[in-house]
């Protein structure tokens, strides 16, 4: 969001609250917390990052297995050390997922500034599901000046839990660049791309059995998996045992701008998630110029609503491979066909592009410039 909004604003400083975790006893804990408060301040540098903003890294150590409601106001508190006990300095302060980064800053901002906060946790359930954490939100979402989801999925999950505020959560997206396209356009779907983390809910376990199965038909198909996970090794064995070693990839974690490259080097992401409350992989994806094969897991049809046969293909979320596999070779009858990606492209250029919301964010940052232009458009963010 950075990128898309810091043109926009006379200045942006992003402060980045890294949680550092490890095993530390109560005594363990007051010790680093005191000599935090002591050097955090001597520590804090800021350094050139997109959009022109300025870029502060701060590390939260945070005792292992700690809960939502704590975790907020640990990063209240080592946020509050690193700025000297001051508070932040700008009229306006935007903050990402609400516990622990909303807490930390509208407990940090200055008074009278104008305090927002975008949600787009997946695991937003399980921050509800505790007694404190939940006190926090619900405080959070009283008093910040604006509330966003990035889709239907989380608003719909926290209008529900607290209906009081319902009128207050609005639905702004996360930002997609638009601007890079692919050297050539997809010819074929041969070369598969996986993103995301080898976790159970993002469906890779099938996605792998649903890649041997069409593999067993085109013996020229080749999968990549970016992204780290528990299920790595798991996934990787299984690879093996399949003898599919020479055509499943596992590149592990990696940048996003090689993340970006990667989508414009393969014909077609392959996103099997039980469930996601945007898809920004997705969107990602079709801007890349790169067909999607998705599930309907909350955010995906969401995104793509409306032009879902221009840009790939969308299918149930099931406890198989063959949703998958079948998904597959009903979009590679309809691409030789022909998509309309170019449409789909700029269907979601107006949807999602840095233009469109950093606007819709300029209008609420700064209400007293019909443009998001005015004089004093100094932005903060504590971003987690």
């Amino acid at each position: 969001m950075v990128d898309a909004t810091a043109p926009g604003c006379d200045s942006m400083d992003v402060y980045h609250c890294d949680t550092w975790v490890s095993r530390m006893d109560q005594h363990t804990v007051e010790v680093v917390e005191a000599a935090n408060r002591t050097l955090a301040p001597l520590a804090v540098r800021s350094v050139p990052t997109v959009g022109g903003a300025q870029l502060v890294h701060l590390a939260v150590t945070t005792p292992r297995s700690q809960q939502f409601g704590p975790l907020a106001r640990n990063h209240e508190r080592q946020l509050r050390a690193a700025l000297g006990g001051k508070p932040i300095d700008a009229p306006v302060v935007h903050a990402h997922v609400g516990l622990p980064g909303g807490w930390a800053a509208l407990q940090n901002a200055r008074p009278g500034a104008r305090v927002f906060v975008t949600e787009h946790a997946t695991y937003l359930d399980r921050v509800l599901a505790e007694p404190e954490a939940r006190a926090l939100y619900d405080e959070l979402l009283h008093r910040v000046d604006g509330f966003f989801a990035v889709g239907d999925p989380i608003r719909n999950v926290l209008a529900a839990e607290f209906p009081h505020h319902a009128d207050k959560i609005q639905q702004i997206p996360n930002p997609i660049s638009f601007d890079t396209r692919r050297a050539a356009p997809v010819t074929a779907l041969q070369r598969w791309l996986f993103l995301g983390g080898l976790i159970p809910r993002k469906g890779v376990a099938w996605l792998i059995e649903a890649f041997a199965q069409c593999h067993a038909k085109d013996p020229q198909l080749k999968l990549t998996m970016v992204g780290e996970g528990e299920l790595r090794a798991q996934l990787t064995e299984r690879v093996a045992e399949l003898g599919l070693s020479d055509s499943v990839e596992f590149l592990g974690a990696v940048p996003p701008a090689q993340a970006l490259t990667l989508m414009r080097e393969h014909d077609l992401l392959v996103h099997p998630s039980r469930y996601e409350t945007f898809g920004m992989t997705v969107v990602e994806a079709v801007a890349a110029g790169m067909p999607v094969l998705v599930t309907r897991c909350g955010g995906p049809e969401e995104t793509l609503a409306g032009i879902e046969e221009d840009a790939g293909e969308l299918i149930d979320v099931e406890e198989n491979a063959e949703s998958i596999s079948e998904g597959y070779w009903r979009l590679r009858e309809r691409f030789e066909r022909g998509l309309d990606l170019r449409h789909a492209q700029e269907v979601l250029a107006g949807r999602y592009g840095y233009e469109a919301v950093a606007e819709a964010h300029y209008r609420l940052w700064f209400p007293a410039s019909a443009q998001g232009r005015s004089e004093g458009t100094e932005c903060a963010g504590a971003l987690d």
